[in-house]
């Protein structure tokens, strides 16, 4: 009898649970619509506000001794690096954040490796500040819980800081680990330098002329920080899309070994139930034929 009442407990759990990840797998699709909808409309805008600035810096020269067009295009030598980390704010999606965090130890070995002297970190996003507050390396900023609702001006913050840090010199080179979303089954931790700017080349426009008003230089100006702050929102936007997106897929795998437990334990149930009875039956009849025998 208690194995059978035990049986009956384990089925009810299962169950229970399976209705948490089955809720929680409707929370996440329905987050991952609206987020998705964002990145699909960000990404045009990012890759035309690259081209126009590639566009733009190809018609302002440099200074004679070298000096780039824009502080932020300047490319030196990296001893001092800031990685940028974008985890999520919870768990229970897979290997989201475990990828990401294995991806920054590969990077930190990496970089020791060709030379780099110094790296710091920033973390965004809840398991990202929670994994390396551990750690001995140096956590310049940290945002956890960033994701609840973040906006535009949450990432253009993160970005002048950082940018901020590269033009006095404090840093090298700024680069970003994240989790790029490409499919609801499909993430992609991508590494990318943020600073100083990679520039496209820029697309040969037939030869012509085009009259700038104001001047390049001050267009380029105010290109460079809005495409520094635009490229980090954007990889926010595809963080956030790809947590939605791996959450959902882990709960649903959840709730169908969910369901494939319920269905072995209750086999389980109504053999051990069948067995019981059919002991039963035999004690009976065997106490019968003594009784009459």
């Amino acid at each position: 009898m208690a194995n059978l009442i035990d049986i009956r407990r384990r089925i009810k759990s299962v169950k229970n649970t399976q209705q948490i990840t089955k809720a929680m797998k409707m929370v996440a699709a329905s987050k991952l619509r609206r987020a998705q909808d964002r990145v699909v409309a960000a990404r045009p805008y990012a890759a035309t506000l690259e081209a126009a600035l590639a566009s733009v810096a190809s018609r302002v020269a440099p200074a004679a001794d070298g000096t780039p067009a824009h502080p932020l295009l300047g490319l030196r030598e990296e001893k001092r690096v800031i990685l940028v980390i974008v985890t999520g704010d919870k768990g229970l999606c897979g290997g989201f954040n475990a990828n990401v965090q294995r991806a920054a130890g590969h990077f930190v070995r990496d970089a020791k490796a060709r030379g780099v002297e110094s790296i710091r970190l920033v973390t965004i996003g809840r398991k990202g500040h929670d994994f390396w507050k551990r750690r001995t390396f140096e956590v310049v900023d940290t945002r956890p819980g960033i994701f609840s609702r973040f906006s535009y001006e949450d990432a253009a913050g993160i970005a002048k800081a950082l940018s901020q840090r590269f033009v006095d010199g404090d840093v090298d080179a700024v680069w970003v680990l994240y989790n790029e979303f490409r499919s609801v089954i499909s993430q992609i931790v991508r590494t990318r330098r943020l600073l100083p700017i990679e520039l496209p080349a820029a697309s040969s426009e037939g030869g012509t002329d085009y009259l700038f008003e104001p001047s390049p230089a001050v267009i380029l100006d105010r290109l460079v920080p809005r495409n520094v702050e635009f490229q980090l929102y954007r990889i926010l936007l595809e963080s956030n899309a790809a947590e939605n997106g791996a959450r959902m897929t882990a709960m649903d795998g959840a709730s169908k070994n969910a369901g494939e437990l319920i269905d072995s334990l209750t086999l389980t149930y109504n053999r051990a139930r069948q067995a019981r009875i059919t002991k039963e039956l035999i004690e009976i009849v065997s106490g019968a034929a003594a009784a009459a025998g």
